[in-house]
């Protein structure tokens, strides 16, 4: 599940927060279950966040990053357009939400 924290609307030139959450266990691959056996890594590798189709936030995740990450950056709003959150795991796949910012 993927929690999404962005404004509807903002002025022209303001500065917005956005925060984004995905539910993702992140196993590093190192840790053993109740039996002893290697639980099998599972992480995510990369989230992207557009603005109108330009890049405005992106990370690398690595095993040492927590279980459900949890991110929070700005950005200033400059038109009207959708802003993108994108994750992408180990194994290629890929989740993404979308918003709507409204300038005037």
């Amino acid at each position: 599940m993927i929690r999404i924290s962005a404004p509807d609307k903002a002025t022209a030139g303001e500065i917005i927060e956005l925060k984004a959450m995905i539910q993702h266990p992140m196993e590093t691959g190192y840790r053993r279950d109740s039996k002893g056996e290697i639980i099998p890594r599972n992480i995510i590798k990369q989230f992207r966040c557009t603005y109108d189709g330009n890049i405005i936030f992106e990370g690398e995740f690595f095993p040492g990053i927590a279980a459900n990450p949890f991110l929070t950056f700005h950005a200033r709003a400059t038109r009207t357009a959708m802003i993108e959150f994108s994750w992408t795991d180990q194994h290629g796949e890929r989740w993404s939400e979308e918003r709507l910012l409204t300038v005037s």
